[in-house]
């Protein structure tokens, strides 16, 4: 399961973060999202574990849980949407429009 952590402080790292989801179980990945352009945290994250039990008694308490003086938002990861082809549907609606 892919799992969603967010409001995590800047200076967590991936290692600290595998170390907390590993109490609840087996860990495949952890990734924290960094600033292209600064290479800083933006403060969230997505952890990937194996087992959907384990996850979900991660997610369960570890959602609105403290770490690094900072309260962590914990949920079960949505799919991503495909931006780019929001964004050549909107300029193709507004081309119209703009007429």
């Amino acid at each position: 399961m892919n799992i969603y952590v967010g409001n995590l402080s800047y200076g967590v790292s991936e290692e600290d973060l595998k170390g907390v989801f590993e109490e609840y179980g087996a860990v495949e990945t952890v990734k924290i999202i960094k600033d292209k352009l600064t290479g800083k945290s933006k403060g969230f994250g997505f952890v990937e574990m194996p087992n959907n039990e384990e996850a979900k008694k991660a997610i369960e308490e570890l959602n609105q849980a403290e770490l690094d003086n900072r309260t962590m938002r914990v949920n079960e990861a949505r799919e991503k949407e495909n931006t780019n082809n929001n964004r050549s549907e909107f300029r193709r609606n507004n081309r119209y429009q703009n007429k």
